[in-house]
């Protein structure tokens, strides 16, 4: 399996939510560019919205996640979410929505999502590193 780096875990502003025990709403995206060059930009503003996830309502934290495939970079993001409607108030925010037109074209994007009985990060990481392992 290929190896993939991640970032520190970030917390969100329903971080607390991740202790009730409670089903939660995990998200991982991938995006792998058509020109290696274009993983620096998606990288950096990847790093922009991180900065933002202490005050996003319903979000209870996020990994970033990279390869160190210098000829074929993947990256992007594992969130985990108190209920799909905070996911999809976040996927619509218009910083967000920039980023996605502004790399649209630029490359591919695989994304998948599910409902985990309850918050455990070694579960989450591992179910993401298989879905990133399947072939696009």
């Amino acid at each position: 399996m290929t190896d993939i780096w991640f970032a520190r875990w970030k917390p969100g502003a329903a971080r607390a939510f991740a202790s009730s025990g409670d089903p939660v709403i995990v998200s991982v995206t991938e995006f792998t560019p058509h020109r290696p060059r274009t993983a620096f930009g998606v990288a950096t503003r990847g790093m922009a919205l991180r900065k933002t996830w202490p005050g996003l309502e319903g979000a209870i934290g996020m990994w970033l996640w990279l390869t160190p495939d210098l000829r074929r970079p993947r990256s992007g993001a594992i969130s985990v979410w108190r209920t799909e409607a905070d996911l999809h108030r976040f996927v619509a925010r218009a910083d967000h929505v920039r980023i996605m037109r502004a790399y649209r074209d630029r490359g591919a994007l695989r994304t998948k999502t599910w409902q985990q009985s309850r918050f455990d990060p070694p579960a989450i990481r591992e179910a993401a590193r298989t879905f990133l392992a399947e072939p696009a």
